[in-house]
Formats: C-alpha cells, structure tokens, sequence
C-alpha cells in the first residue's frame, strides 16, 4: 500500500474524537488524508510505549468505538521482529476470539510502518492495580486468576502458545475483566499429529516470569512454561511483588530451581499456597492447565457462584 501522512497529534483526548470527527468532514476535498483517517480511525493521545512498538487511542467509525492501535516503524525496529515475529503475531490474533482475549479489528501495512488495530481496554493493566493497591484480594485474584487461565486454555486448544504473559500484558475492560494482550512472541500451529505440542528453542518473554527450562537454554514445552507464568502472575497478585529476582541472571536461575517461598508477613490460605507451589513447580510436576480448575482454591469460587457479583474491582486493599 502507499504511505500517507502521518497524524502527529498526540493531544486529543478521547471523548473529544466525536468532536473532531465533524471537524474531519469539513476538510478540503484535495486535502490528503493520512492512512489511518482514510480508514476511519480518528487517532488521539499515547497510551503506552514497549521495546517494538507504540499505542494509541483511536475512534473507529466503522466500530463506533475506541479502539487502540500498535504502530510499528520498519525503520527503527530490529529486521528479526519485522520479519519473523510481526507478520507471526499478525497471523496468531486472526484466528482468536475469546472475551478474555484483545480482539483484533485489522492489521494496515504501508511503505514505513505497520498499524495494527485492536480492542481498547480502558482501566489499565493488572500491573496498575498491583501497584495501587499493594496486593489483590482472594475474590479479585481468584476471578482475574480463573479469566487468565480461561483465556489461556482456549489458546491452547487451538495451538497457540503466548510466550509472554505477565501483569504488564493483562489488560483491563470497562467491567474490569483480564484480556490477555501482546500476542509478539506467541506460536501458532503448535500441536503435533499424536496431539502433543511440540517444543520451542527461542527465549521469549520477561525473565521474572520465564521457567526453569526456557532460563536454561533448552528446548522446553512452551504451554507448560505458559502454565509457570500464570503461576507467577498469581503469586505477584496475592503478595503483591514477584517470586523471584531477576536482578541477575545467576541469581535467577538458582531461586527458580528451588522451592517457591513465601513473604512471611502475609497470611494466605493453606489452598492458595499450595496452588502456587504447584504451578512453580519442575516441569513433571507442574500442573497442566485442565487441571487447575479442580484445584481447592479455585473450587472455592465455584461453590459460591455468588461471590463474583459482590466483587468490588475498583477496591483498594491495604
């Protein structure tokens, strides 16, 4: 496709996109629009920055919603994204739909970049709450916990390993309900014939939140090192930092082959405790993800369907 001009305004707030739609229609019919308002995409301020890419808040007209966009520049990011985990990231969220899942609207590529367009979660990230509110209650960390996994399951049913899950990469709704986001280090097509899934040999992801295998360099089984991740997702969300210390690489890999311990200072549930225990565990004993519904923490949710109606997602916890 050919390049148009860009929109450098990062100043428009969201709720003034309707506005400046009608400003838009008043526009000189020889005034070149920039890719994205030929698409209908209204584009207002950044709301957030990573290692390959920047997003934006946009009002789609076609959606009639906000929407938010990555936008890729060819040339400053690495040929190895560009070439390989792109165009891979683009072909994963294409074939996903899932309500604990960022929804993928459309992917525009010209001369200089790449937009990709997607679902706006509006109140954050997880990361953002932890951060707020010190450490998660039981019955906000158990339904963001169970939609993760949810989430996570339904990927992996349909061959799709993520390679990346972290707090950073759970984004929040209107109802403050996880979708998972950040689809750049995931792989497609990943179960075997005999209905196993084959084994990865790329280091992916944050190291906090990388297993024992993927640390050490070996091929390893990328849904069981998915299954690791939401461990350590749920251990930062009860207590409030991470499991283990990332500062440096030796030190890393020591704590992550030893037991997982515990701050002393916080009091949580014999059956939480052993859930996390068994998620940061050495490969042939870590739990497989069918297996974590049936575990006594999560079974506490399910007999008291209640319970979720009386959480408060916006609340503090001290």
């Amino acid at each position: 496709m050919a390049d148009g001009v860009e929109n450098t305004n990062t100043n428009v707030k969201p709720e003034k996109i309707e506005k400046n739609k009608s400003k838009e229609k008043k526009k000189s019919k020889d005034q070149k629009l920039s890719v994205l308002e030929s698409h209908g995409y209204s584009v207002g301020r950044s709301v957030g920055s990573g290692s390959y890419a920047t997003v934006k808040i946009a009002h789609s007209e076609r959606h009639k919603c906000n929407v938010a966009i990555k936008i890729v520049s060819k040339l400053q990011e690495a040929p190895d994204y560009l070439e390989k985990f792109l165009p891979r990231e683009i072909e994963v969220v294409k074939g996903l739909r899932h309500e604990n899942l960022i929804r993928y609207y459309q992917a525009i590529e010209t001369t200089h970049r790449v937009y990709i367009i997607m679902e706006y979660a509006e109140n954050g990230c997880l990361l953002d709450i932890i951060k707020r509110d010190g450490k998660i209650d039981d019955d906000r960390a158990r339904k963001w916990f169970m939609e993760l996994v949810n989430a996570i399951e339904y990927c992996h049913k349909k061959g799709v390993v993520h390679r990346d899950i972290k707090c950073e990469n759970l984004l929040m709704d209107t109802n403050y309900n996880i979708k998972l986001s950040d689809f750049g280090f995931a792989r497609n097509n990943m179960i075997k014939k005999n209905g196993q899934m084959k084994t990865s040999n790329t280091f992916c992801g944050s190291y906090a939140y990388a297993s024992p295998e993927i640390l050490k360099g070996i091929p390893y089984q990328p849904n069981a090192s998915d299954i690791w991740s939401i461990g350590v997702v749920l251990y930062a969300m009860i207590f409030g930092t991470l499991p283990f210390d990332d500062a440096t690489y030796t030190k890393l890999l020591k704590q992550v082959q030893k037991p997982v311990t515990f701050p002393r200072d916080v009091i949580i549930s014999d059956a939480c405790k052993q859930l996390i225990i068994k998620l940061l565990s050495p490969l042939k004993e870590r739990l497989n993800i069918s297996d974590i519904v049936t575990q006594p923490w999560i079974s506490l949710a399910i007999t008291s369907p209640t319970t979720t109606d009386k959480i408060d997602p916006e609340k503090s916890v001290t």
